[in-house]
């Protein structure tokens, strides 16, 4: 009876995991992922999305300098993000390391002595990445439209400091530019717009 029991209850689980878990069709998430990207961009960038399966792939191949990454639908809300494609070894890099299990310590430190080393290129010049964000309950996943969403804007200055930019090391007003990780190769100036 317990074996009957418990047999039934881990169906329950896993069905329940599986219908939470709804991947849009290609199409939707090209739309939503594209809504990061400036609108001159949205057309012909590289998105990369999710297969039926779950399996990470490229949903649209692109013919222009931006890469799209689509909403990853295990996780809570809305959040899809855009880059210039001179990031996408980096990018691809951290998407790899991920996969392997590396915490983001990790992450960061393997990526730091790849680029020191040459192993890894990064940008010679500023690249911006856009994150645009909703709630789940303004995400139509028909259309693949957002209501009320929040874009923020990254731009990443490797090694960059507080001092070689003159941005401070944290905002004093919403919106307020500022520098993270500053003097690595991940230091980027972020930018949060104040929210409605």
């Amino acid at each position: 009876m317990n074996r009957i029991f418990f047999h039934a209850a881990a169906i329950c689980v896993a069905f329940q995991a599986h219908a939470q878990t709804v991947i849009p069709a290609a199409d939707i998430q090209i739309k939503t992922a594209s809504l990061a990207a400036p609108i001159d961009k949205q057309a012909r960038a590289k998105v990369y999305g999710y297969a039926a399966d779950g399996t990470f792939k490229v949903l649209r191949a692109g013919s222009n300098d931006f890469v799209c990454i689509a909403d990853d639908p295990k996780k809570e809300a809305i959040n899809v993000s855009c880059y210039h494609a001179d990031l996408e070894p980096f990018m691809e890099r951290g998407r790899v390391l991920t996969k392997e299990g590396k915490n983001q310590k990790e992450i960061f430190d393997i990526r730091e002595k790849e680029v020191k080393s040459g192993k890894l290129k990064m940008p010679k010049q500023p690249s911006t990445l856009y994150s645009f964000s909703g709630s789940t309950e303004n995400y139509d996943g028909n259309t693949g439209e957002v209501k009320d969403g929040y874009l923020r804007y990254v731009v990443y200055i490797p090694f960059a400091t507080a001092e070689s930019t003159g941005l401070p090391l944290k905002p004093d007003v919403p919106g307020m530019p500022w520098i993270m990780d500053p003097g690595t190769h991940r230091a980027h100036i972020m930018i949060n717009p104040a929210k409605k």
